[in-house]
């Protein structure tokens, strides 16, 4: 599961999308309106500011807007930022592979194989789908009823 401070971050940056339009938003607009904690959202969207997702201007029109356009920015590239790895176990990792200290044989063990199908496969979905797609799933209403949708 993600944890909060990731779900804070993605409604965070969709509100971005939809209401930014490539202008500021303050934090304070987007704190009240997605009901997350101002104080929170700040550590979250410095953060995503060091990860070059966001960018802020100061000043009384100031606030953060996206760094790139929303069809370059994947909720893959979110998740990692925020949470680390997508592998549930870190022998499947590929970017943070870690031996686990119980494995027996790593060739042949039954959970990294099911574990490594299970993370190309989230990762596949989370790097494929961008905030502009989500975006536009939360505009028409959609849902993907269990089908992955074809996503920019």
């Amino acid at each position: 599961m993600i944890s909060q401070k990731t779900r804070y971050a993605l409604r965070a940056l969709l509100y971005l999308v939809e209401r930014g339009k490539g202008a500021p938003v303050q934090i304070g607009s987007i704190a009240e309106t997605q009901q997350v904690p101002r104080k929170y959202l700040e550590l979250i969207m410095l953060e995503l500011k060091k990860a070059g997702i966001v960018t802020s201007v100061r000043g009384p029109a100031g606030g953060y807007r996206l760094a790139r356009p929303p069809e370059d920015i994947s909720f893959g590239e979110v998740i990692r930022t925020l949470e680390g790895p997508i592998a549930l176990v870190p022998c499947a990792s590929v970017n943070f592979y870690a031996r686990c200290g119980d494995c027996h044989d790593e060739e042949t063990c039954a959970i990294r194989k099911v574990m490594m199908i299970v993370r190309d496969t989230s990762a596949q979905i989370l790097e494929g789908t961008s905030l502009a797609a989500a975006a536009g799933f939360e505009e028409a209403g959609e849902t993907t009823n269990g089908v992955i949708p074809a996503t920019s």
